[in-house]
């Protein structure tokens, strides 16, 4: 039998719930710290294989998670279409040229920038036990390209909506060379391993509902469909952070698998509102694992509830803090576990 959080993927509602959490491998575990102490930057630590292969598993080794999570970052696919990437401390990080004033054309490819995050599947695969999930991940277009645009996160995505509107054949032009290149970079995380796959669309709630048709849907689908023809078996999770009533025509529409909700999303709004019998993962807010408590409890138990009645993958809705007590998410995941539909 295939493992708890691969078969709700693919539909099956069990009576126990599969967990994993955004940003399980980080910054809040001491291990982790410990090991970018010993080994350097943020970028190093994911172009070390063995050193990305060891994170990714050290929370599976505290905790027991469903999943592992791929230990990378969202930003590797415009690395390797061409620009040059930086994690400044304190500041984030930085691509240039930026495409606000260099047209997309100018890149020079280089996509054997992508071979050692297959290698950290693969590591991490081999060493996995057989009933957790081995998931990869990227950034959906849109969010790529607000960075790769931009030259770094922004509040409101104001340089990239503005381009979009001012030269939308451009702006076309690079969301379609991101998406052929997130669909050929997710179909090698899979040869490599991967057991399902996540779009982070981090930045979609920005969009108002025509341009999220078109810059978050339509690439959504097209990489959907690249990834099914290649791999019809393997589940895919889209995540529009932020997406809000536009969710449900998300989900009907992308074609993935499943549906990642953020914590502004009441869970019984989604239970009632999204297609049937589609899994749902999400949606805790972060700051309660955080903060701990009996109102961790009684909220986890709610979101719990809520989807009884559909298959659903427990997560937050993002990632975890940096600061978050460890022992909070053994609190968490007691509730989870002691759960039953």
């Amino acid at each position: 039998m295939s493992a708890l959080l691969l078969r709700t993927l693919r539909g099956e509602n069990a009576a126990e719930r599969p967990v994993w959490l955004m940003r399980q491998a980080g910054r809040y575990l001491p291990e982790y710290r410990a090991l970018r102490a010993q080994k350097g930057g943020f970028l190093a630590l994911v172009y070390d294989a063995e050193a990305a292969a060891e994170i990714t598993l050290q929370p599976i080794r505290r905790f027991g998670f469903d999943g592992a999570i791929l230990f990378s970052d969202i930003l590797i696919v415009p690395y390797a279409m061409g620009q040059d990437l930086e994690f400044l401390v304190g500041e984030g990080p930085a691509l240039s040229p930026r495409l606000v004033d260099t047209a997309l054309s100018a890149l020079q490819a280089v996509p054997e920038r992508l071979d050692p995050i297959y290698e950290t599947v693969k590591l991490v695969r081999a060493q996995l036990p057989a009933d957790k999930t081995m998931l990869g991940f990227a950034g959906s277009p849109w969010t790529i390209a607000t960075y790769m645009v931009n030259g770094e996160g922004s509040r409101d995505q104001h340089e990239t909506r503005a381009m979009a509107y001012r030269d939308p054949s451009a702006f076309q032009a690079i969301i379609d060379a991101v998406v052929a290149v997130t669909a050929d970079y997710l179909a090698g995380q899979i040869a490599a391993g991967a057991e399902a796959v996540q779009l982070f669309d981090s930045w979609a709630g920005s969009l108002a509902p025509a341009e999220f048709e078109r810059w978050v849907i339509a690439p959504n689908a097209a990489i959907v469909s690249a990834i099914k023809a290649r791999f019809p078996d393997v589940p895919v999770i889209g995540f529009p952070k932020g997406a809000g009533e536009k969710l449900a025509a998300y989900a009907r529409e992308t074609g993935v698998d499943a549906v990642g909700i953020d914590e502004t999303i009441d869970p019984l709004w989604a239970a009632k509102t999204l297609p049937a019998g589609l899994p749902v993962q999400g949606n805790l807010d972060p700051l309660l694992l955080l903060a701990g408590g009996d109102e961790l409890e009684r909220q986890a138990l709610r979101i719990l509830d809520a989807f009884a009645d559909r298959p659903h993958v427990f997560n937050l809705g993002h990632g975890i803090g940096q600061t978050t007590p460890v022992e909070n998410v053994g609190q968490l995941l007691s509730v989870v576990r002691g759960w039953r539909r």
